[in-house]
């Protein structure tokens, strides 16, 4: 069986095996833990995942093709394999806490991480592979152009480290672009964010006018006397995650 690249869901596949052990290196692997793959594709990293002992391993997978194709060359995969659209799935592993790795389609990973930050009660670990471009804009930092609200969020919840870039040779066929390999490890909700939809609201409509100063790109979130506070002067690209906490919890609506 012949597996065809479909374009609308992102697909590049990843044929560098020593990269795909690179990948697989990085999870922190405990005894029993649940282990989410998203996206497992032609099964480049899913052959040495389902070696690792002690996991508790499911994927999740759209493409009826790759659904078909991958228990017929790792029969283990079988039975644990989802077939849904991620972005619609229920928590794979019920209230139990898990990891996730995958070589996310580029098409959606933002929107993976999204997800994430809806699961972050439930999502210890993610281990992650996506466009250079994306990877940067989630571990960037204050005053970079590529600092937005993924940055914010995720790091707002997580420690994020950029771990090394993935060239185009390590693909068949190769993207266009750099890719890139990120890290996020839980650090179970430390500004204590009780209503992290009110959060993500004002992350959003911050960065939505990133060239205007907090106090028009935010109006209507605070009273006028409020936002006097001299914060409201900054642009968001300015903040710090602290700083958008503290703006979050200046008047919790």
């Amino acid at each position: 069986m012949k597996l065809t690249l479909k374009k609308g869901l992102g697909q590049h596949f990843l044929t560098d095996e020593n990269m795909c052990k690179k990948i697989v290196a990085q999870p922190d692997y405990k005894p029993g833990m649940n282990l989410l793959e998203v996206g497992p594709g032609g099964g480049a990293i899913t052959k040495y995942l389902l070696e690792r002992p002690g996991i508790n391993y499911k994927a999740i997978e759209i493409d009826d093709e790759k659904v078909a194709y991958l228990p017929t060359i790792l029969p283990a995969i079988a039975d644990k394999l989802i077939h849904v659209d991620f972005l619609k799935a229920e928590l794979p592993f019920g209230t139990e806490k898990f990891s996730i790795i995958g070589n996310f389609p580029y098409n959606i990973s933002s929107q993976i991480m999204f997800r994430v930050y809806d699961w972050k009660a439930y999502v210890e670990e993610v281990v992650g592979m996506f466009q250079k471009e994306v990877a940067d804009r989630i571990a960037a930092g204050p005053n970079s152009k590529v600092y937005g609200i993924l940055s914010v969020l995720m790091q707002a919840f997580y420690k994020v480290e950029y771990l090394f870039d993935v060239p185009p040779g390590c693909f068949n066929p190769p993207p266009k672009v750099m890719s890139g390999v990120i890290r996020l490890t839980s650090l179970n909700n430390p500004h204590e964010i009780e209503n992290p939809e009110r959060l993500k609201k004002i992350v959003k409509a911050a960065f939505g006018q990133r060239r205007k100063t907090l106090r028009n790109a935010l109006k209507g979130f605070w009273s006028n006397e409020l936002m006097q506070d001299p914060i409201f002067n900054k642009r968001a690209e300015q903040l710090t995650v602290e700083d958008f906490v503290g703006l979050y919890k200046m008047n919790d609506k």
